[in-house]
């Protein structure tokens, strides 16, 4: 069984900078592909961010050049930071990974909420 477990999220001013944290742990052979996804009330879940096993990284063009997707293939852990946040930026972030086991799986976290006042 495969577990991704989110950290870092909270209550910030607009401008402010948070770092999100996603850890996997389980049965796991590989992981591929590491995301982060966000949801704002009433709205879709849509891609932030990703990054491959190669390291490298894709963007939604809104947060290019405030957030940093990176991760630790160590760990399992991959992370977001978000610098220079804006109200719009209010959602919960979910992480997302491509894990190999027995067989190839997408896995989900719980969630985070970040949410940024202006």
């Amino acid at each position: 069984q495969v577990q991704l477990v989110e950290s870092g999220g909270g209550l910030v001013q607009a401008g402010g900078s948070l770092r999100l944290s996603c850890a996997a742990s389980g049965s796991i052979f590989s992981i591929t592909a590491m995301g982060w996804y966000r949801q704002a009330p009433g709205k879709q879940r849509d891609l932030v961010a990703i990054i491959t096993s190669a390291g490298r990284t894709t963007y939604v063009d809104s947060v290019k050049g405030r957030f940093t997707i990176s991760r630790d293939n160590a760990k399992n852990t991959v992370y977001l930071q978000m610098n220079s946040l804006k109200a719009e930026d209010t959602a919960v972030y979910y992480c997302n990974a491509e894990i190999w086991n027995s067989r190839r799986d997408n896995y989900w976290g719980q969630g985070t909420q970040v949410t940024v006042s202006s």
